[in-house]
């Protein structure tokens, strides 16, 4: 079983920056791709950015593309998503995931269920305009 430990969140102005890291440890094998998705109060889940573990291939939702950029170090298994030019607009609880593969993180908002092998339990990010 994965276990996922995040952190970083926080309030922030518009236009500033954060960094979001997440841990993962336990068993770890099935685990091909870790990632982000967020959900905002009264919004649909949202996937945000996921990173190969690898190849190091990584892929963006198409609001964060050129601001968020997503990394890893492979030999602690952490990633960090690092957040510029941040908007209100990003306010949101943000979760670290574990996937099979990295098209699943994008497909949280069209499923019931979560298609992923783990998640975390969130850190909320906050952008005031």
């Amino acid at each position: 079983q994965v276990h996922l430990a995040e952190s970083g969140g926080g309030s922030v102005e518009a236009g500033g920056s954060l960094t979001l890291s997440c841990a993962a440890s336990g068993d770890t094998s099935s685990t091909k791709c870790m990632g982000w998705f967020r959900q905002a109060p009264g919004k649909e889940r949202e996937g945000v950015a996921a990173i190969n573990t690898g190849d190091d291939r990584t892929f963006y939702g198409d609001d964060v593309q050129g601001r968020f950029t997503i990394s890893q170090n492979k030999t602690k298994n952490i990633i960090f998503l690092t957040m510029n030019t941040l908007k209100p607009e990003d306010t949101a609880m943000y979760y670290c995931a574990a996937a099979g593969a990295c098209f699943k993180i994008f497909q949280v908002k069209a499923t019931p269920s979560l298609p992923l092998i783990e998640r975390g339990q969130g850190t909320q990010v906050t952008v005031s305009s």
